[in-house]
C-alpha cells in the first residue's frame, strides 16, 4: 500500500485494543471512552448541518476495526418493518451511518462500503467505480457486525460497527497503517440531510474517493 502524504489530508485516528470485545453502543463503556474521535458537521456539499453534529470514534485490533457513530437527529426516517437477520439492500434510502473505506492508495476507485441504521439494519458493498458490479456490489459479504440503539429523550441514535480487516485488505494491521476513508450519514425524511466528515463537492455525491481522508492506526 502506497500511502498518500497524510499531512495534506484530514486524519482520523484509531486507538489499539488489546483484544476483540463484544460490540456495544455505550460511549462511556471501556470500548469507546477516550477513543479518538472526528466530527462530521457539514453536508457532502460542504454546507453546515446545524443540529446534526456527528461524532465518530474508532478502535482497532489485529483483526478488526471498530467504529461508533453518535448521531443527533431532529426527525427519524425509518423502515416500518426492519430486518436485522440479513442485509437490507438500498438501506441508504432511510436513516443510516456509512463508512467508505479502502486500503489501496493507487486504485482509489476500489473500496468497501458499510452501513448501519438506527434499528440495527445493515448492508455492505464491494465498490469499484470503474467496473461496477452488476448488482451494485451489495451481494458481497464482509462478515461485519453492527449494533444500534435510539435514545428518544436525548434525540440521539448510536450506531456501531465491527469490521474484519481482511474484508478490506490482506495487509497486516499495525501502528502506522493507513486507510482511505470517509464517514457519512443520511438523515430524516425528504428533503434529506447528508452529513459528511469530508465534504465531496458541489454534487454531494458520496462516491468521490478523491475527497476521502485518512484513518491511521495508532497504539
Amino acid at each position: 500500500m502506497l500511502a498518500a502524504p497524510a499531512a495534506t489530508q484530514e486524519v482520523a485516528r484509531s486507538r489499539r485494543l488489546q483484544g476483540n470485545v463484544v460490540l456495544n453502543t455505550d460511549p462511556d463503556s471501556g470500548l469507546w471512552f477516550g477513543a479518538p474521535a472526528v466530527i462530521a458537521e457539514h453536508s457532502a456539499r460542504g454546507t453546515p448541518t446545524p443540529g446534526h453534529r456527528t461524532e465518530i470514534r474508532s478502535r482497532w485490533t489485529d483483526t478488526h476495526l471498530y467504529f461508533l457513530f453518535i448521531c443527533p437527529y431532529e426527525e427519524l426516517y425509518l423502515n416500518p418493518q426492519p430486518v436485522t437477520d440479513r442485509e437490507t439492500n438500498r438501506l441508504w434510502e432511510r436513516d443510516v451511518a456509512e463508512i467508505f473505506i479502502g486500503a489501496d492508495f493507487e486504485k482509489i476507485w476500489q473500496y468497501r462500503e458499510y452501513q448501519v441504521s438506527p434499528q440495527g439494519e445493515w448492508v455492505d458493498l464491494d465498490i469499484d467505480r470503474r467496473e461496477p458490479k452488476p448488482e451494485g456490489g451489495w451481494q458481497w459479504n464482509s462478515g461485519f457486525e453492527v449494533a444500534a440503539r435510539i435514545d428518544p429523550v436525548r434525540r440521539v441514535w448510536y450506531g456501531a460497527m465491527k469490521i474484519p480487516i481482511r474484508s478490506i485488505t490482506e495487509k497486516r494491521a499495525a501502528p502506522g497503517v493507513e486507510f482511505r476513508v470517509n464517514f457519512y450519514r443520511l438523515q430524516g425524511p425528504p428533503p434529506r440531510k447528508s452529513i459528511a466528515w469530508r465534504p465531496t463537492g458541489p454534487t454531494g455525491n458520496h462516491h468521490i474517493p478523491e475527497a476521502f481522508g485518512i484513518l491511521r492506526l495508532e497504539e
